[in-house]
């Protein structure tokens, strides 16, 4: 189902109606070009996408191309929020130094980005509570946190909220919820 069937059987449906249409842009490693990511901004946003997850370009990130990594968010939340739609930023905290971490933080929210958030569930670490209280500690209030990667567990979810978290992101949404532990998986 594409992302405009999906907004379209949410809106016609009225408890599901408050649920945001999101998608992921430049999966899993942010390697695209400028261009590319922005295509699929735009393309996203014409098919009805409320809220875009952005995976950084790690390989610029750990050369340290700190300019390119500002400039290409600066051209990406723009476009998006020139059509008010939401931007998370997605750092894959787990394979950041906490030096890079707070780089990302400082860059980031200068820019005006919506939340950052710690993965996008492909790397080996995901979430951790470390890195979600490094970085509430180094991003004002106005940008939100989303924890996600390996969230398994209620104990755990509430840790990340007490950490900082403002949104998790959990394939086991369902079992967390009912305070089991969920089956194997990340």
């Amino acid at each position: 189902m594409g992302r405009w069937q999906t907004k379209s059987a949410l809106e016609g449906y009225p408890p599901m109606r408050h649920v945001k249409t999101a998608t992921v842009i430049a999966f899993p490693f942010g390697y695209s070009c400028l261009k590319a990511k922005l295509a699929e901004v735009e393309t996203a946003m014409l098919e009805g996408a409320e809220e875009v997850d952005v995976v950084i370009d790690l390989i610029a990130l750990k050369n340290g191309n700190w300019k390119f990594l500002e400039d290409e968010m600066r051209a990406i939340t723009g476009m998006a929020h020139a059509d008010d739609t939401l931007v998370k930023v997605i750092i894959e905290s787990g394979v950041l130094t906490d030096d890079e971490i707070i780089r990302c933080c400082e860059i980031y929210s200068g820019i005006g980005v919506d939340f950052v958030k710690t993965s996008t569930g492909y790397a080996e670490k995901g979430a951790t509570v470390e890195a979600v209280r490094l970085m509430r500690q180094h991003l004002p209030p106005s940008v939100r946190i989303k924890a996600s990667g390996g969230i398994r567990t209620y104990a755990f979810a509430l840790e990340l909220i007490a950490a900082g978290a403002d949104r998790l992101g959990c394939s086991a949404s369902v079992e967390i919820v009912r305070g089991e532990a969920a089956a194997n998986g990340y």
